[in-house]
């Protein structure tokens, strides 16, 4: 069949209902027939694309069965602009209407030997998109022969490097229609985009459950660029301990949707698992028990894992704030668990640390020293600086007389002065440990409002990430005063919203429940107005007081993979146009072992846009 010409996503919609009807007529073309051997259990529904949504039919007389489509190859195009593919790609694109079955035992890469040094990340990637393959299947065992599928993957750099400045951009075509073999061209600056084509490319890939056959679309051109490059998800792994292997669970799921970012909040107030071996009192009394630490070795596997899978892990240290379990034992805190803890933070236990102690900033040079030896690949700190809690500091004496001793007061003002005090020392000390003057990231605050934050905090060197409200005025006036911003708007972006209170009854301070549909909606452009483009990108966050490993997928899936798709596409059109879309995408979740949360039931999956109220416009 012939394939279209080079279009722009945008101008596509009306042809792929044509393609569809097409492809039902003459499935046949590339199967050869649906005798598949199970006997009785031949299915008995196909598909087809009428009104741009895949239609169920009986196959209830030969000519339909010879010719159906199954739901997965109805719904790969039957959208418009990639059915199956999320997040949605930006750029131009080809695409044919022919599907070819091949043989996922003979598919082949080709890979510049040039590049040596990456190599051990691609054969990771290979051997990842080789599982995702045979995953499609379910189970079931895929019929034998097909073509041949010949990948040849060209890249200009063999740099490892990723970060904001990073072009993760690809292009990956597919030619099969001719020929014995299916051949497709990968082609992108670096490592991160050719894995990125990759992840494209198996989900251009899909199971056939009446044939039983893989299949890939026989022509395709793709050309895709995310809009933001800071894509991301914040994970505490300190009110409640996460395993090692539930975080790389996760970072594979992230890999699935092109996110770029796993933000480790990895200590708090009420654990420091983390081991520092220099400070061993710290994980030694801080972890809830000897086996919920992370070693050297754990950290450093974690962020090897999240770099084949195109994620840099950017550690976050909370101080002065959020410190307490394991610092006690340095006598170099203030408040720790003192009781009323409603007077002096949000949540027990209370502490920070003692700023006016010199000892507090040869602790942390020895855990930045640490910290920077395991989270290596990361060009970035988070230093926190979230809730501080000025009567914490007000109720210790000894901070008391040497603020007096300043020649300071017991004002807000003076507190800030503190504040200042400790955040330029400790970041003296990160520097020691540091080849290069990196940025550095800290949560909104009082110490990131005016008066304070133009006299505290350079904009050149630090980044804000941003957790009050998408409306909130201060967004805006630290845009105006040139600091880049990461949106982690609680009211859209905040995932552990929503549920029981812990410490008091009713619902928990953030709710309510946040649903995909808002964080799709979650427009960072609107909210940056005209300074939009001093936004990086934003974060998901789970805070882990009601969380574990136990409850991990659910609470990300799929609500991460709807700012995926907002942070890589920047969709013009809200949540009902990918509303289809999503209910795919979370059976591929699923089909790859996340335990995502089902959005409806699967009578929809089936009867696509019989469910919504809402119609996609």
């Amino acid at each position: 069949m012939k394939s279209v010409d080079l279009v722009h996503v945008s101008l596509v919609v009306s042809f792929v209902t044509v393609v569809m009807v097409a492809i039902f007529i003459t499935a046949a073309s590339y199967s050869t027939g649906v005798n598949t051997g199970l006997g009785s259990a031949a299915p008995v529904w196909g598909y087809r694309c009428v009104n741009s949504r895949c239609q169920k039919v009986a196959l209830d007389d030969e000519p339909t069965r010879d010719k159906a489509v199954s739901l997965s190859v109805c719904r790969l195009y039957c959208d418009g602009v990639f059915g199956s593919v999320w997040p949605r790609p930006t750029g131009d694109f080809r695409l044919g209407n022919n599907l070819i079955r091949v043989n996922p035992a003979a598919i082949e890469f080709q890979w510049g030997e040039r590049y040596e040094a990456l190599n051990k990340y691609w054969d990771e990637s290979v051997e990842r998109f080789r599982g995702q393959l045979l995953k499609k299947a379910a189970g079931e065992e895929i019929r034998s022969g097909g073509k041949k599928v010949a990948v040849k993957v060209e890249v200009s750099e063999d740099t490892m490097t990723l970060n904001h400045e990073t072009d993760e951009s690809y292009k990956l075509v597919i030619r099969g229609a001719e020929g014995e073999e299916v051949q497709v061209t990968i082609e992108a600056q670096n490592y991160f985009g050719a894995r990125h084509a990759l992840e494209t490319l198996a989900q251009l890939m899909v199971f056939d459950d009446i044939r039983n056959e893989l299949q890939v679309v026989a022509d395709v051109e793709i050309q895709d660029v995310p809009t933001y490059p800071h894509r991301g998800l914040a994970l505490d792994t300190s009110r409640n301990y996460v395993s090692v292997s539930a975080i790389k669970k996760t970072i594979d799921a992230l890999a699935m949707v092109k996110m770029n970012v796993f933000h480790w909040h990895i200590t708090d107030s009420q654990s420091f698992p983390l081991v520092i071996k220099s400070q061993p009192t710290l994980h030694t009394f801080g972890a809830y028990s000897r086996k919920q630490i992370y070693t050297a070795t754990d950290v450093q596997d974690i962020v090897q894992y999240a770099l084949a899978r195109g994620v840099r892990v950017i550690p976050e240290l909370d101080a002065p704030a959020h410190v307490g379990e394991g610092w006690e034992k340095t006598n170099l805190t203030t408040c720790f668990n003192f009781q009323p803890w409603t007077k002096y933070c949000v949540e027990p236990p209370c502490g920070q640390l003692d700023p006016t102690k010199d000892k507090v900033y040869d602790v942390l040079e020895d855990i930045y020293r640490e910290m920077n030896a395991m989270f290596t690949h990361s060009d970035v700190f988070h230093m926190g600086g979230d809730e501080v809690s000025l009567s914490c500091w007000n109720s210790s004496v000894e901070v008391q007389q040497w603020m007096k001793a300043q020649g300071w007061g017991l004002e807000e003002s003076d507190f800030l002065k503190l504040w200042n005090h400790f955040q330029t020392k400790a970041l003296e000390r990160l520097d020691k440990s540091l080849t290069d003057k990196r940025p550095i990231v800290m949560w909104t605050s009082r110490l990131t409002e005016e008066p304070y934050v133009d006299k505290y905090l350079d904009s050149d060197r630090y980044i804000i990430q941003i957790w009050t409200t998408g409306d909130d005025p201060k967004i805006a006036a630290l845009l105006e005063k040139g600091y880049k911003l990461i949106m982690s708007n609680y009211d859209a972006l905040y995932l552990d919203c929503g549920f029981a209170g812990w410490v008091q009854g009713g619902n928990n301070w953030c709710s309510p429940y946040i649903g995909w549909q808002k964080v799709y909606n979650n427009d960072l452009k609107s909210l940056g107005g005209q300074y939009a483009s001093q936004i990086l990108g934003a974060e998901a966050a789970l805070w882990t007081e009601q969380a574990d490993h136990h409850s991990l997928d659910g609470r990300f899936w799929p609500r991460v993979s709807a700012l995926a798709e907002r942070l890589w596409t920047d969709p013009s059109e809200g949540w009902q146009s990918a509303d289809s879309r999503m209910l795919v995408h979370r059976e591929r979740l699923v089909e790859n072992g996340i335990a995502a949360e089902s959005l409806q039931p699967q009578w929809c999956l089936q009867n696509e846009g019989e469910c919504p109220i809402v119609q996609a416009p």
